[in-house]
């Protein structure tokens, strides 16, 4: 028999996925500007809309103007790629990893480009990495928010102002919810379907003064393929800047991108967003303090997640945290009370729950004691 009692109220929306996340409150297809629909991306109106949605990226998170932005083929994968493909190889090169998917840099920077000088700071799930090794006359590659660790950066004050080498900032679900400095961020990607409920396949490519300068200065020893070409000749292709996209971009997911954009302006832009994504992370944060049998992933109080809240199990009754997860995230799918909310597949057993900007707080409040009697229900069972 449960101890807590069964919920009346659901959450009006239960999606809780960290990617591609919940669509903002009060999104409709019909907001959407459609008649770029069957248009050329290469035309004037096609290429005013994919200008628009740079404008409106700089808008509301203040790139510096001497910035430029950039859409880019395949999710803020692809962006990360090309940066790596584009402008490592001169300097020394450090990857820090702390959760998958800086370890995948990590993969390409040890296996896959044949770079001569290269090394690994590794922090464990729920753990930043030792950052000493780096004084910034390395490059450096760096996730700024771990999506499937929970665990982000609390500052950007391991990067010297003075740096030699580049900074690589993988900021995908850390972009619109967390602060990002400029100053010390020379590449910074992120895609549509993280904190502004996008959607996928489109990544954004921010580059430096300093970072057009290496691009512009170095030509990779590899060969180097289409979609990866950020320059014509020995310069910077300015049109992929501008709303010229290297290949056939989806006008619909771009429109969608704009529309959330002017949401998120409606709300009060940056600072809106970040408000939203911190009251609802402090609303899971508080729960677990009060819940005895959860944890944060995330070890350090500054550099738990406001975005992809990731727990752990603590009660020693649950032998096998891997069933007990997937049953967790099972039951309360089936009740449609939440979706996709278990922990990424190479991350340590338990759940991750999406906290971004779009979420309304409401859902975030609904979901809670749902969260109670699916554990009393569950370990009943035990």
């Amino acid at each position: 028999m449960t101890i807590v009692t069964k919920p009346a109220n659901k959450p009006a929306n239960p999606r809780f996925s960290s990617g591609p996340t919940a669509k903002h409150p009060g999104w409709s297809i019909e907001n959407l500007q459609l008649d770029v629909l069957g248009r050329s991306h290469r035309s004037a109106l096609g290429k005013a809309r994919l200008q628009l949605a740079i404008d409106l990226t700089r808008d509301v998170l203040g790139v510096p103007a001497d910035y430029r932005i950039g859409i880019v083929p395949a999710s803020d994968t692809g962006a990360v790629e090309m940066a790596m493909w584009s402008l490592l190889g001169p300097k020394p090169v450090i990857i820090a990893a702390w959760e998958s998917f800086g370890s995948g840099w990590a993969t390409d920077a040890t296996k896959q480009l044949p770079l001569d000088n290269v090394s690994v700071i590794k922090g464990e799930y729920g753990q930043l990495p030792d950052f000493s090794s780096y004084d910034g006359s390395q490059d450096i590659v760096f996730t700024q928010n771990g999506t499937t660790s929970g665990v982000r950066l609390p500052n950007f004050d391991f990067i010297p102002a003075d740096r030699d080498g580049l900074t690589i900032n993988d900021a995908t679900s850390a972009a619109f919810a967390q602060d990002i400095d400029w100053s010390k961020s020379d590449v910074t990607t992120f895609s549509w379907q993280k904190v502004m409920g996008g959607e996928g396949a489109h990544g954004m490519l921010i580059l430096s003064p300093r970072a057009v300068e290496r691009l512009e200065s170095y030509n990779p020893p590899w060969p180097m393929p289409k979609i990866f070409r950020l320059k014509k000749g020995d310069k910077i292709n300015e049109g992929i800047f501008k709303g010229a996209t290297i290949n056939t971009p989806s006008m619909l997911a771009t429109e969608d991108y704009i529309e959330a954009l002017e949401w998120a302006k409606s709300i009060g832009g940056l600072a809106g967003l970040h408000a939203r994504a911190d009251g609802n992370a402090k609303l899971i944060w508080d729960w677990i303090d009060r819940t005895p049998w959860i944890a944060n992933l995330a070890e350090n109080e500054a550099e738990r997640t406001n975005t992809s809240v990731c727990l752990k199990f603590t009660d020693d009754r649950i032998t096998d945290a891997a069933a007990f997860a997937k049953s967790f995230v099972g039951l309360l799918s089936d009740e449609g009370v939440a979706l996709d909310f278990g922990a990424y597949r190479d991350a340590p057993a338990g759940l991750r729950i999406w906290t971004g900007s779009a979420i309304d707080g409401a859902n975030v409040e609904a979901l809670i004691p749902w969260l109670d009697w699916a554990f009393e229900t569950l370990i009943a069972q035990v």
